[in-house]
C-alpha cells in the first residue's frame, strides 16, 4: 500500500456548549489540512462520519457545502466507533489505487451539549437487536456489563482488576491539552463511583463529549512530518451482542491482517492506541489482541505496563475514558495521538525512539473491528 497520513486534526473534547455538528467538523477539518499543508481545494476526495445530533442523510455533501470545498468524490460512513479507522483505511485504498489524490476524512458532533442523555442512551442503544435485546431495556453500558460480568466470573476476579485501566488513562489526560477529565483518580475512586450497569461505574464508562477529528491522507508525503500508512485490516463477524463469540470476536483477525499488510509482527510496534469505550472493552481487546494473557489485563495494567515508558505505552493522550468521546471522533483521537508519538511531538509524554504504532477500534459491542498500522518514514 502507498498512502500518507499527511495531516491530523483533533479538538478539544468535553461539554462545550456553542458549536453544532458540522461546525466541530469544520473546526477538526481546518486543523488537520493545516496540519499536512494541504490547501482545501486541493481535496479530491471527501469521506464523512455519521453525528446522531445532526442525523443527516448526505453528511458529506452537508459538510462539504458548510466548508465550501467542492470533491469530485464524498460520502459518509458508518460503523459506529470503527468509524474513523473504516474511513481513513478506504481513503488508503483510494490513494493507493490512483483514484484520489488527497482525501479528507473527517468527524465531529456536539453529543454532549445537542441531545439529552436519555436522547444518546436510546439511539446508541439500537446497536443491540431490535427484538432480543433493546425491548429488555438493553443499552450500550448495559451490554457491556454483560460482558463484563462474564469476564470476572470466567477469571474469578473483582471488578477492582479492571479499575486499573480508568487510573491509567486519567493519568495520561492530566498530561494532555484538550483532554475532558484530567484530574487523577484512584482504583478506589473508581469503585466508589456510582453504578452505570453493574458490575460498571461511572468511571469505567468513557464520558459523552462535543469535539471533532480530522485526517488527510494522500498520495504522497507533503513534508518531514508525513507517515506512512503501512497496512490496515478489518473484520466483522457478528453485529448483536446475542451473536458474538466471546474471546473471538473479529479483534485479532482484524490485527493481524493489518499487521500481515505492513510486513510487521507485534515485536515492531512501539506505541498503541486501543478502543477505550469502557473498561471492559479495552482489556478484552487487549487479551483478544495477544497482547497480553486471558485474565491479565488488569494485572499488566497495575504493574505499569501501559505506562509511557511501559511495554506497551498505550493511549497517551488519555483514551475514550478520559480524553472524551465525540461518536465518529472519539476514536479518530487515537491514531491522532500514535500519529503525534510518531512524530516525536509529544513533548514530556514521547515515547522514546517511537517508529510503529498500532492503532485498533470497534464499533458497536465488539462488533465491527479496523486496524491501522503507521509507520514513522525514514
Amino acid at each position: 500500500m502507498t498512502a500518507a497520513l499527511t495531516g491530523v486534526g483533533v479538538t478539544s473534547f468535553g461539554r462545550q456548549p456553542g458549536p453544532d455538528s458540522v461546525e466541530w467538523q469544520v473546526e477538526a477539518a481546518s486543523l488537520a489540512l493545516a496540519d499536512a499543508g494541504v490547501d482545501a481545494d486541493a481535496v479530491d476526495t471527501l469521506i464523512t462520519g455519521y453525528s446522531t445530533v445532526a442525523s443527516h442523510l448526505m453528511p458529506a455533501n452537508l459538510f462539504a457545502e458548510r466548508f465550501g470545498i467542492r470533491p469530485a468524490t464524498a460520502f459518509g460512513m458508518s460503523v459506529g466507533g470503527a468509524t474513523g479507522l473504516a474511513m481513513l483505511a478506504q481513503a488508503a485504498r483510494l490513494v493507493a489505487s490512483g483514484t484520489a489524490r488527497h482525501v479528507l476524512v473527517v468527524a465531529g458532533e456536539d453529543r454532549a451539549s445537542g441531545q439529552t442523555r436519555e436522547t444518546s442512551t436510546r439511539t446508541l442503544a439500537q446497536v443491540g437487536h431490535r427484538r432480543y435485546e433493546v425491548p429488555l431495556g438493553g443499552t450500550v453500558p448495559a451490554y457491556y456489563a454483560l460482558l463484563a460480568s462474564r469476564y470476572l466470573w470466567t477469571y474469578g476476579l473483582e471488578p477492582a482488576s479492571l479499575a486499573a485501566f480508568p487510573v491509567q488513562m486519567r493519568a495520561h489526560a492530566a498530561r494532555k491539552l484538550g483532554a475532558q477529565f484530567q484530574k487523577e483518580i484512584t482504583v478506589e475512586d473508581v469503585l466508589a463511583s456510582r453504578p452505570v450497569a453493574e458490575p460498571l461505574r461511572l468511571l469505567d464508562c468513557c464520558p459523552v463529549s462535543d469535539g471533532g477529528a480530522a485526517f488527510v491522507v494522500s498520495a504522497a508525503p507533503t513534508g518531514d512530518r508525513s507517515l506512512e500508512i503501512a497496512g490496515t485490516g478489518q473484520a466483522h463477524r457478528h453485529q448483536h451482542l446475542s451473536a458474538m463469540e466471546p474471546g473471538a470476536s473479529g479483534a485479532s483477525l482484524a490485527a493481524q491482517r493489518a499487521l500481515a499488510e505492513a510486513d510487521l509482527s507485534w515485536e515492531a510496534v512501539d506505541v498503541y492506541g486501543i478502543y477505550d469505550s469502557f473498561s471492559i472493552t479495552v482489556t478484552m481487546l487487549l487479551e483478544e489482541l495477544g497482547l497480553t494473557p486471558p485474565g491479565r489485563a488488569g494485572a499488566y495494567a497495575r504493574a505499569g505496563a501501559f505506562e509511557v515508558d511501559g511495554r506497551y505505552p498505550m493511549n497517551t493522550h488519555g483514551g475514550l475514558l478520559s480524553y472524551g468521546h465525540c461518536g465518529v471522533g472519539g476514536g479518530m483521537a487515537h491514531l491522532a495521538e500514535v500519529a503525534m508519538q510518531l512524530r516525536h511531538e509529544r513533548g514530556a509524554s514521547q515515547v522514546g525512539g517511537a517508529e510503529v504504532g498500532y492503532v485498533h477500534a470497534d464499533g458497536g459491542v465488539l462488533s465491527a473491528h479496523v486496524g491501522v498500522v503507521l509507520r514513522r518514514r525514514s
